[in-house]
């Protein structure tokens, strides 16, 4: 398909020129729908309608891809700021409260190997809105109750609604980055960033200026609805092709190490979006209503490696990107480690989140083009692996800290991202 800019200025003119050069003969009937210079007019018509509704289609499209990956960033960022306040609620410690957080990740985890046969069978669409109905069931749920059954199961829900958004957001991406056939997986990665920052920062900001949790959660929920509103209509309503015969495939080949790579990347994001507000406030003494912007740093950081991961990949390559990416994100996690300050630990916190941009992005990129197994199949698998990581993640944090506290159970993370830039020597540029 021609660029729409091409079309405009050099396509459409061409084409005009073309239709001019053909011979009229003195005295014909030129209005005559059979004639061949009527004939040609009309073929440009027709193509010059059908390029702009497919560039407009696809437009859409894209927008609509950038949207879903917005929609899962905003939910996940607004529950860190809110993760204080309900640790203070249920009144429990460490260990306890790490356990608490299994839930989520066994939600997510739980819902994932189903939810490739749900986009087969229903298309991505339909499965990113009902994600989104679970996410805006759940968050003033989240921003209210006290007690551990009741935060458990809301919990569990809240997590089943980010795997359903997450491994449809994804699938829907590989179809559209194949469709236009460059390389666009980063960028997608990156309004899921952006979303981050806009969750925890405008969340944080709400509850600086005195809102409550619920008042935040609410925000939060309104704004998801309006993106469903806006861009649902344009996510792929059918599946991405051949049916899996069983909904539980296991990681085949290279998967296995992109996997592998996954956990570990999907722990470290975990445990910044469960830990980081409360390494600030219990090991710095930061104070808790600026506690969120520790993941907001980290979020930041990410979008806007993100941004422009589709240009450093191009450039550098995948191998390249991953082994520099995870070297430079241990060394982040080093520095908000034995940083004095709260501050310190907030850059740190940013610089870890530069390394670790565009490691995900990457591997699901790499999934959707290997021949190891299906694409799709290998895309669910290596998102649920890495919500394996998220699944064992806080706990293990949680577990950690009240053992040999949280400074030593954050060094834990540093070391996950040198073995994850080890591995990525083996990734294919």
């Amino acid at each position: 398909m021609i660029p729409s800019t091409f079309g405009i200025f050099f396509y459409f003119p061409a084409r005009c020129i073309r239709c001019a050069r053909l011979p009229v003969t003195a005295g014909a009937d030129t209005s005559r729908p059979d004639h061949p210079f009527i004939q040609k007019m009309s073929e440009l018509s027709d193509t010059s309608q059908t390029m702009v509704v497919e560039t407009a289609s696809e437009s859409n499209k894209r927008a609509a891809t950038r949207a879903s990956f917005f929609l899962a960033g905003i939910s996940v960022a607004t529950w860190a700021p809110l993760v204080p306040y309900a640790k203070a609620r249920l009144d429990v410690d460490e260990a306890k409260f790490g356990f608490l957080l299994l839930f989520l990740g066994i939600g997510a985890v739980g819902c994932m190997p189903l939810c490739q046969r749900a986009v087969e069978r229903f298309g991505c669409r339909k499965v990113i809105g009902a994600g989104a109905a679970m996410i805006c069931a759940s968050l003033p749920l989240l921003a209210t109750l006290s007690g551990m059954p009741a935060m458990a199961i809301t919990l569990l829900i809240f997590g089943a609604g980010l795997g359903f958004v997450d491994v449809a957001m994804n699938i829907q991406a590989t179809l559209i980055e194949r469709q236009s056939g460059e390389q666009l997986m980063s960028g997608f990665h990156g309004l899921f960033s952006v979303g981050g920052i806009a969750g925890s920062l405008v969340g944080g900001s709400l509850l600086s200026a005195g809102a409550n949790p619920l008042g935040v959660a609410g925000a939060m929920v309104a704004v998801i609805a309006v993106l469903m509103f806006r861009y649902a209509r344009y996510l792929e309503s059918a599946g991405p092709g051949e049916r899996t015969a069983s909904a539980l495939i296991l990681p085949q080949g290279i998967v296995v190490l992109m996997g592998a790579i996954a956990i570990g990347c999907f722990l470290v994001e975990g445990a910044m979006l469960d830990w980081s507000a409360l390494f600030l406030t219990s090991v710095k003494n930061y104070a808790q209503d600026r506690a969120g912007f520790g993941y907001t740093a980290f979020a930041m950081t990410m979008a806007i490696g993100r941004l422009f991961g589709d240009m450093l990949i191009t450039r550098f390559g995948s191998r390249a990107m991953i082994v520099s990416g995870g070297s430079l994100g241990a060394v982040g996690m080093c520095i908000a480690i034995v940083s004095p300050s709260g501050t310190g630990t907030i850059v740190g916190f940013a610089v870890c989140g530069a390394g670790c941009a565009n490691i995900v992005p990457i591997l699901f990129a790499a999934a959707g083009r290997q021949t190891a197994m299906d694409p799709s199949a290998a895309i669910s698998s290596i998102t649920t692996l890495g919500y394996g990581g998220n699944l064992v993640g806080p706990a293990i944090v949680g577990f950690f800290a009240h053992a040999i506290g949280l400074h030593l159970a954050f060094a834990l993370l540093a070391g996950l991202l040198l073995l994850a830039a080890f591995g990525g020597r083996k990734i294919e540029s």
